[in-house]
């Protein structure tokens, strides 16, 4: 049975919710009571059934409403797609792994046939029925990168591995959580992540990108990211802080249950077969407060994570302004019982 996509927005009316099969799913990030940067990176396997592992790049009720919504952003702004001059071939390779992945993990919605070097992509959620030449580019409406992606869920940075590093020389980037892919394309790897505190002293950056440069085909990684945001708002990016930002002063303990999220991104990363390059997956999961609590676990767990925070961290991520609010509203739902182990709902 193939996936009812909902009708929603993350914009003006803010209409997204989870549905409740969906919050179970939900990728909860905290795995104990208490939270602080470490190298949390595993091999990105395939995992339970009904999990959003269950398939390696994971498509679910949102996926068209994300699809609409990235195509606004691309409209308000093109440069949140880039991609240097010698990426081209990583683009494809990137074509290739999101289609044949998606095709594999969801038949009823997406269709690969090829016949050589001409390949047909059916996406029947977005009523796409395209017949092209793999490496031609002038037989697709877009650059191979901005093609695929406008059509999968998530953010995605390219990244082209030389001198001991890694560069990020093209990327989708409209779902990010206050960072700019126009600021960040042809930096490498320490420079675009040098706004991070705590982590660097700790030498996480250094021990992370010797395991990325290591990465090998067919192996791919994974690991999970979180932050906060006021509203279901997927663009969170520098570029409309203007639009953003201000929210953050709109939550009081009335309204919290509705307007908090927490953030959750699944980082994947692969090694691509012909460029040798590494692409960066960063797909953004949104849940309510008045949704997460329907798991008393969650609730106590994040009660519990929040309330101890360093103020560095709570800072970086945005939450100082409302976090009071947030920690007192979910005080009310920690009765200081133990949570079990593991990052999954009782």
């Amino acid at each position: 049975m193939g996936i009812t996509f909902r009708k929603e927005t993350f914009r003006d009316d803010f209409t997204f919710k989870n549905s409740p099969e969906h919050i179970r799913r939900f990728p909860f990030p905290f795995h104990e009571d208490a939270y602080m940067y470490a190298v949390n990176i595993e091999p990105h396997v395939v995992g339970p059934k009904g999990s959003v592992l269950e398939n390696l790049i994971d498509v679910d009720e949102h996926y068209v409403a994300e699809m609409q919504d990235r195509a606004l952003v691309l409209a308000e702004d093109p440069l949140r797609c880039q991609s240097l001059p010698h990426m081209t071939l990583a683009g494809w390779d990137l074509l290739e792994l999101l289609m044949e992945q998606q095709a594999l993990g969801y038949p009823e919605h997406f269709t690969l046939t090829r016949d050589g070097d001409r390949w047909r992509w059916i996406n029947r959620p977005l009523g796409i029925d395209d017949t092209f030449t793999f490496g031609d580019t002038s037989t697709l409406p877009y650059g191979p990168m901005e093609y695929i992606t406008r059509q999968s869920q998530g953010d995605f940075c390219i990244l082209d591995q030389r001198d001991g590093n890694l560069w990020m020389d093209a990327g989708m980037v409209t779902t990010q959580a206050d960072w700019s892919l126009d600021f960040d394309i042809g930096m490498n790897f320490f420079e675009w992540h040098a706004p991070v505190p705590l982590a660097h002293e700790k030498g996480i950056f250094t021990r992370a990108l010797k395991f990325l440069t290591n990465i090998q085909q067919g192996k791919p990684a994974r690991r999970l990211n979180w932050t906060m945001t006021v509203n279901p708002r997927l663009d969170t990016s520098p570029e409309n802080y203007h639009k953003w930002g201000p929210d953050r002063a709109t939550v009081t303990p009335e309204n919290v249950g509705d307007k908090v999220h927490l953030r959750v991104e699944l980082q994947s990363f692969w090694r691509l077969p012909r460029s040798n390059g590494i692409v960066f997956p960063i797909r953004c999961y949104l849940i309510k407060m008045d949704e997460l609590v329907t798991q008393p676990k969650w609730a106590r767990r994040l009660h519990r994570v929040i309330r101890d925070l360093p103020d560095e961290l709570a800072n970086y991520k945005g939450l100082t302004r409302y976090r009071p609010t947030l920690v007192e509203w979910l005080s009310k739902l920690d009765d200081g019982s133990p949570t079990s182990p593991g990052f999954g709902p009782d």
